[in-house]
């Protein structure tokens, strides 16, 4: 069961959409992208400040497709979103004290992107820190503190997380001592989402309904971007060009986090266009050379706009 119902206009869409992109782009094969898309019919219940209490919210299922929806793939900075969450769970229930350098690392890590502050934060939940190799037993014990975010989001009895992994921080250059060890000889450990998992965790935030009504519209307002072209041109890694907002006009609001590095390009974005239903897209895809191509998700995006015009 999914948080969503299959739709017959939605399939025979869906499918358009990813025969239209393999036909666009000749190199990407059907298991190098993976895809969810959830509309949302009127009476839209997302994204309305928090009106809707949680039970009520989760009797509510909204239409979707989903392509490879459920095979697990590394995710990059998508997983983020799901560091964002628990960061704001901790604080809710007072396991951890609110700062300002707190508050300035779960910025920069939506807003920017930042690896470092991301490490910040996962330092923060698990009460972990880097450095060299340890000893067995107490990686052992470093081992379960740093599995706490994979606890957390395993207690939720969601089956969109049984197979996700979001235990690990982001790098730049890699990571090393006892974080290399962390990983597994052959990086058996490192994160794993797929589309589903990271459509459900967004439609909860755009919901309301992540931690409480409060909080997941602080976490709406880090995601939310510019499609502002001088907003865009100054800022070179805005998480727009490239991914799914660079796809919507500029008319459309956007909020949104990309994932992206030399093997994979991903986006997950809750979208608003004037005159039609809202809808929530999640895309991955793999291979250097479709990381590094700037055209998929935009024309994705392109796309599914379309295909809300039909729906």
């Amino acid at each position: 069961m999914t948080f969503f119902h299959k739709d017959e206009r939605l399939e025979t869409l869906g499918d358009r959409v990813l025969q239209a992109t393999w036909a666009q782009f000749g190199g990407l094969a059907p298991n190098q992208i993976a895809m969810t898309w959830i509309v949302y019919d009127s009476p839209v219940f997302v994204n309305t400040g928090g009106a809707i209490r949680p039970e009520e919210f989760w009797q509510r299922s909204p239409r979707g497709f989903a392509y490879r929806g459920v095979e697990n793939i590394y995710p990059a900075s998508v997983v983020k979103l799901f560091y964002l969450v628990a960061a704001h769970e901790w604080l809710e229930r007072g396991m951890i004290s609110p700062s300002a350098e707190l508050d300035r690392a779960m910025r920069d890590m939506i807003v920017d992107s930042s690896n470092d502050a991301t490490g910040l934060v996962v330092d923060v939940l698990s009460g972990t820190t880097g450095g060299p190799e340890l000893p067995p037993g107490p990686f052992e014990t470093w081992k379960y503190q740093r599995n706490i975010v994979n606890r957390y989001f395993q207690s939720l009895n969601w089956s969109e997380f049984a197979t996700i992994n979001v235990n690990q921080k982001t790098w730049c250059d890699g990571p090393y001592g006892r974080e290399r060890a962390f990983y597994g000889e052959d990086f058996d450990n490192r994160n794993m989402l797929t589309t589903n998992a990271t459509a459900k965790l967004l439609h909860s935030v755009v919901g309301g309904v992540a931690v409480t009504p409060e909080r997941s519209q602080s976490m709406m307002e880090l995601m939310q971007r510019s499609l502002n072209p001088i907003d865009l041109e100054a800022d070179a890694e805005n998480q727009v060009v490239g991914f799914i907002g660079g796809g919507v006009p500029p008319v459309a609001k956007v909020w949104s986090k990309a994932g992206l590095m030399s093997r994979v390009r991903h986006d997950a974005a809750y979208v608003e266009l004037p005159n039609l239903q809202p809808y929530l897209l999640v895309v991955f895809t793999e291979g250097k050379s479709h990381s590094a191509n700037e055209e998929i998700l935009p024309f994705v995006t392109q796309q599914i706009n379309e295909a809300m015009q039909e729906i």
